[in-house]
């Protein structure tokens, strides 16, 4: 997913950019909050800077909405891909031999 606004133009507030992200993917608070484990009201708090419990679930806000944790916390960092966050997903599900491979392989492409 891609927010259509570019990241200078990100809202002010970590609330504001989690709604403007939510509204983007066509979700209402309610799928958030199926999405994310937590109530509507708990969503709603959070897009009115009431932090509740947004910090120990910011990771999950993101993943849900398919934007960094960068972008939610700051603005900053922009929206991560779909395919950036499935192969984060992949990659902390490696042992750790198989993420130097991973990361060799990657390495290797990166300069081809």
């Amino acid at each position: 997913m891609t927010l259509t606004h570019p990241v200078a133009d990100a809202p002010a507030s970590a609330g504001a950019r989690i709604r403007a992200a939510r509204v983007e993917k066509g979700w209402t608070q309610d799928d958030l909050a199926a999405a994310v484990g937590v109530s509507r009201s708990a969503v709603a708090q959070w897009e009115t800077d009431r932090a509740g419990q947004i910090r120990g679930n910011l990771a999950r806000i993101a993943e849900a909405l398919g934007v960094s944790l960068e972008y939610l916390v700051s603005g900053e960092g922009g929206q991560a891909r779909g395919d950036e966050l499935a192969l984060l997903r992949l990659y902390r599900e490696l042992t750790p031999e198989d993420r130097q491979i991973l990361l060799h392989t990657a390495r290797r492409l990166a300069r081809a």
